[in-house]
C-alpha cells in the first residue's frame, strides 16, 4: 500500500473512527485501526463488534493495500504532525509515514485477520436532516436505563411514521420524547431500539455538520451514512447492532391533562432546583409546593445535618382543573435538573398531577419536546 493525503483529512478521520477502537483484551486487533488504500480512497475503519464506522477521504493513491495499526499511537502521532502532505506505505506489515522532516514506523497486524463489518444490502433509506435529527437524540440519550432485566430500556426508541420519527428514552422515572417532521412524506413506516453508545456517537459525530443523513435498515442493523462534500460517494458510515425487544406502550405515561400548568422563567427555575439541592437529603428529595391562587411555587429542601432552604418563584397559570387547591409533591431534584437543561426556550410550561401523579416539563412554543418526571413517594 501507497497513498498520499492531506493531515488534515487524515487527522479528521482518525478522530472520528478512534472513538470506537479501545483496550480490548481478549480480541487485542480491536484495538487497531484498519486502514486500506483502494481507488482514489483512503478508508479507515474501528469496530467494538457491536458498533462499526467507517470513513473515506481522498487520497493519491499510488498503491492499493491495507494493515491494520494501533488506534492511539497512529492517531496521537498524526495530531502532531504540521499540516503538509502524508506519505503512508506498507511494508512488512509495517505503517511507514512522511511528512515534511518527520519519519516513523508502526508496527501493525495483518487486515486480513480484522473482524469484517456487516453490510446492508437494502437500497431503501430513509433521508433526515442532520442537525435536527442530531439535536433530537441529544434531548433524549441521557435518559436510558442501563438495565440487564429490560435491555429495551438501555436504547433510544425510534418510531418512523409518514410525516415524522419520534425519538424517546425512559428509565422508567423519567421520559423524553421528541418529535421531528418530515419536509416530505417517507415512504417506508418502520421503529427500532437504537443503543446509546450508537446514539452518543451520531450526536458527538454529525452535531456540527450539515446536510442529509442516510438510515439504512436491516433485521437487526441500522446504517448511517453522510456523503462526501466533493462526490456522491460516503464519507462517513455508521452501523450498529438494534437491541431486541419491544419497547414499552410509553404513551400510556405521558399524562393526557393536567391539575395545575404554570409557565415559570427556566433559567430561574433552574436556578433556584440547583440551590435547593445543596440542602437535599440522601434521596435527592426536593419538595416542589404549586400555589395555583398566588400564581408561585414554593422550592424547599433540607437535611437534619445541614441545614435548609426555602425559594419562591413566580410564574403564570395558564389553564388549570383547580386554580385553588395547592399542591405539594417531591421531586428527584437531579431528574428535574436534567430535563430542564434539555429545553431551549426561555419559558418553560411546568404541569402537576398531584402528589403522585408524573409531571411534565415542555417548553413554552414547543410542542415537539416533552419531558415527564416521576415525583418521589412518600410512602
Amino acid at each position: 500500500m501507497k497513498i498520499i493525503i492531506l493531515k488534515e483529512n487524515l487527522n479528521n478521520g482518525l478522530n472520528i473512527v478512534y472513538r470506537v477502537a479501545g483496550r480490548n483484551l481478549t480480541l487485542p486487533i480491536l484495538n487497531n485501526i484498519l486502514i486500506v488504500a483502494e481507488q482514489n480512497f483512503l478508508n479507515l475503519s474501528s469496530t467494538d463488534l457491536e458498533l462499526g464506522i467507517k470513513y473515506w477521504a481522498l487520497g493519491k493513491v499510488e498503491k492499493e493495500g491495507s494493515l491494520t495499526v494501533p488506534a492511539k499511537i497512529l492517531s496521537s502521532f498524526v495530531g502532531l504532525l504540521p499540516e503538509k502532505k502524508i506519505a503512508l506505505e506498507v511494508k512488512n506489515q509495517t505503517l511507514y509515514l512522511d511528512c515534511e522532516n518527520n519519519q516513523t514506523q508502526i508496527k501493525g497486524l495483518d487486515a486480513q485477520d480484522y473482524p469484517i463489518i456487516p453490510k446492508i444490502e437494502d437500497e431503501n433509506f430513509i433521508e433526515l436532516n442532520m442537525l435536527p435529527f442530531c439535536e433530537g437524540l441529544a434531548q433524549v440519550v441521557d435518559f436510558t436505563a442501563p438495565n440487564q432485566v429490560r435491555p429495551e430500556l438501555s436504547g433510544v426508541y425510534l418510531n418512523f411514521q409518514k410525516d415524522r420519527v419520534q425519538i424517546t428514552a425512559t428509565d422508567s422515572f423519567r421520559l423524553a420524547e421528541k418529535t421531528l417532521y418530515f419536509e416530505k412524506k417517507i415512504s417506508r413506516e418502520c421503529s427500532f431500539i437504537l443503543p446509546q453508545k450508537t446514539a452518543r456517537e451520531l450526536v458527538n459525530i454529525f452535531s456540527e455538520k450539515d446536510g442529509q443523513l442516510k438510515l439504512y435498515l436491516s433485521l437487526n442493523q441500522v446504517l448511517f451514512e453522510c456523503p462526501m462534500l466533493e462526490t456522491p460517494h460516503p464519507q462517513i458510515q455508521i452501523i450498529s447492532r438494534l437491541i431486541e425487544g419491544d419497547y414499552p406502550d410509553y404513551q400510556s405515561i405521558i399524562p393526557k391533562k393536567y391539575e395545575v400548568q404554570i409557565a415559570l422563567p427556566k433559567n430561574e427555575f433552574l436556578n433556584q432546583i440547583k440551590t435547593a439541592s445543596i440542602f437535599s437529603g440522601k434521596n435527592n428529595e426536593v419538595k416542589i409546593k404549586v400555589n395555583p391562587k398566588k400564581e408561585e411555587i414554593e422550592i424547599l429542601s433540607q437535611n437534619p445535618e445541614l441545614g435548609e432552604n426555602k425559594s419562591v418563584l413566580t410564574g403564570k397559570i395558564s389553564e388549570a382543573s383547580n386554580k385553588t387547591k395547592e399542591i405539594a409533591t417531591i421531586f428527584n431534584y437531579r431528574f428535574l435538573i436534567d430535563g430542564l437543561a434539555n429545553i431551549k426556550s426561555s419559558t418553560v410550561l411546568f404541569e402537576v398531577n398531584g402528589e403522585e401523579g408524573p409531571a411534565v416539563l415542555r417548553p413554552e412554543g414547543d410542542a415537539h419536546y416533552l419531558y415527564v418526571v416521576m415525583p418521589i413517594k412518600t410512602t
